[in-house]
């Protein structure tokens, strides 16, 4: 049994800002569940409308699927059903699909779906991998719109017919002219997700295509910043999302571009710069240098200021 049936999962995690927390490792890059639901605990304090276990910043991509499995138990179990619950699932459909299942067996309360892994496909190809995964369980899903799995507004027209536990479609693709289109078409019929690496940075503007809510990687290491802009996008403050843009998020980009892979590692450097390391990245990904990271550790001191 599901705590949440679609229309409410969809309802609740459009609510507030979303929660995509890193995964803690230890120096041998095992997963130290202990630091991370003692993370998770701390993050709790500060009001998420959902928590993504596992996802992108999580390194998803690097874990096994038993190591998944872990991370979203050990999410469940420390939310408590204080906050919902959001699982990965991913790579070839089959396993997609089996993610899904274990999650929610698990008690998570809604999937995310990444990308297919590596081959390429046509719009009927992504329309079956989503229903599969969507076939394969009662919770609310969330297609990722992102890399190899770009949707046309009609595949997703048909996906949220066909599909009655379709609740939300995040991007990661930032085409403005498709955004636009697609919630002419759908309207409230899925909630929209920022899903551009560093969402602050589109968070304003995408406010007007739909686009209510987004994933903060920020959240990690500044969560009272993190809340205080969604805030201010909320209300439409726009004076108060430049300033915190110019002074904060566009430097913050700068030091994330500096490496490929930077976007989940300058997260994990940011745990270290407040005294709440997670500890190392996984391979392929590598760590900021120590220039970088003392730039970012003076970026965070000026924003805490």
């Amino acid at each position: 049994m599901t705590r949440f049936a679609p229309a409410e999962i969809q309802t609740a995690l459009g609510s507030g800002l979303l929660s995509f927390p890193v995964t803690h490792f230890r120096d041998d890059l095992s997963f130290d569940e202990a630091a991370y639901r003692e993370n998770l605990s701390h993050l709790a304090s500060f009001p998420a409308a959902g928590l993504f276990a596992a996802g992108g910043t999580g390194e998803f991509f690097s874990l096994t699927a038993a190591e998944t499995a872990q991370v979203v138990r050990a999410a469940v179990k420390e939310s408590a059903g204080a906050v919902p619950i959001v699982a990965p699932a991913g790579l070839g459909t089959a396993q997609a699909a089996a993610f899904a299942k274990d999650a929610e067996e698990a008690g998570a309360d809604a999937v995310l779906l990444f990308p297919p892994y590596l081959t390429e496909a046509g719009q009927d190809g992504l329309f079956a991998h989503v229903k599969a995964v969507c076939d394969a369980t009662s919770l609310g899903v969330i297609v990722y719109h992102r890399a190899n799995a770009v949707y046309g507004v009609d595949t997703v027209a048909r996906l949220a017919d066909a599909c009655p536990n379709l609740i939300g479609f995040k991007d990661g693709v930032g085409d403005i002219e498709f955004m636009t289109r697609l919630y002419a078409t759908l309207g409230d019929r899925l909630l929209y997700i920022g899903g551009l690496p560093t969402a602050e940075t589109f968070a304003l503007p995408y406010l007007q295509l739909g686009v209510t809510t987004y994933s903060s990687a920020i959240f990690n290491f500044v969560p009272e910043f993190a809340l205080a802009f969604y805030d201010d996008v909320r209300a439409q403050n726009s004076g108060e999302v430049y300033r915190r843009l110019r002074e904060f998020v566009l430097p913050y980009l700068e030091i994330r571009n500096l490496g490929k892979g930077y976007a989940v590692s300058i997260v994990k450097a940011g745990m270290r710069a407040v005294g709440r390391s997670a500890g190392p990245v996984r391979p392929p990904l590598t760590e900021l240098r120590d220039d970088e990271l003392a730039a970012l550790a003076a970026l965070i001191g000026k924003a805490a200021a």
